[in-house]
């Protein structure tokens, strides 16, 4: 299964969580899972709604790494069928305004922090994107910058503001990170991305903002306002990664009033944080 994952390019995390999948409905059944039935299957979804709870993302999650197992590894395609789990509900999330991205910036005391989460603002980032920046990614001179190996393993390039761009020079004079852009504090590796998402909770906290929401807030709202600013939507596809166009087309449903016009905007410079 392994093998298979490598051979298809999935991410380190898809390989722990469909591992993490196939390992759980073992431990459950206490059987092999080439020895399961169809029938095995739909007691363990039973089980993980029922007795467990698990939503139905964590479900799904769940169905992802087992399928890829049945119909994958173990060529098995009697398993290609459907698994009744909760479905998922359509709710528009707790988008934050202008003001309250600001707020947050502001509120983070952490010079490495307040970059760290203005980039994911001003980039619409992915956290897992963002902790793996490397300076080698940054074309100071186009104003590009390079995610790699974003999710589906696919790299793009993002225009960089002459705002971030500033921004990053002062916080490189400041830190001087020579290889990863935000360092954890040994300086030899990347900052991880739970230290990421309590950067976050800990600003938003400080700046009175309850709504919910973790750090991929911070791409919701530059979508959001990358389209109330009249961005093309296929362009926002290619900037935000996103393989297929209905998954740009779910955030023209938070901007009611869109109006196509002609290119990005610098939404950091909006803000007038203070980076330094």
């Amino acid at each position: 299964m392994i093998t298979a994952m490598q051979m298809r390019g999935f991410s380190p995390r898809t390989h722990a969580s469909y591992l993490a999948a196939v390992t759980d409905l073992a431990r459950y059944t206490a059987r092999s899972p080439c020895e399961l039935t169809v029938s095995d299957l739909e007691t363990y979804f039973e089980y993980l709604v029922i007795e467990r709870h698990l939503s139905g993302a964590s479900c799904r999650l769940f169905l992802n790494g087992i399928r890829f197992l049945y119909l994958q590894v173990l060529k098995r395609p009697e398993f290609d069928v459907e698994v009744v789990i909760p479905k998922k509900p359509q709710r528009i999330p707790d988008l934050l305004t202008r003001s309250e991205v600001k707020r947050i910036l502001n509120a983070c005391p952490n010079a490495k922090h307040r970059m760290m989460l203005a980039m994911a603002y001003g980039c619409g980032l992915r956290v897992s994107e963002l902790v793996s920046l490397r300076l080698s990614d940054i074309d100071s001179e186009r104003g590009l910058l390079r995610v790699t190996q974003g999710k589906g393993a696919k790299d793009r390039l993002v225009p960089l503001s002459n705002t971030l761009l500033d921004a990053l020079r002062d916080y490189w004079r400041s830190y001087r990170p020579f290889d990863c852009l935000f360092p954890s504090r040994t300086l030899t590796r990347r900052l991880s991305i739970t230290s990421a998402q309590k950067a976050y909770r800990a600003a938003k906290a400080r700046a009175g903002i309850d709504k919910i929401g973790g750090i991929h807030s911070l791409r919701h709202a530059y979508a959001t306002h990358q389209l109330e600013a009249g961005l093309p939507v296929h362009r926002l596809q290619r900037l935000l990664g996103h393989q297929a166009i209905h998954s740009t087309l779910r955030y023209v449903h938070w901007v009611p009033d869109y109006r196509e016009g002609t290119g990005e905007h610098d939404l950091v410079a909006a803000l007038a944080v203070n980076h330094g």
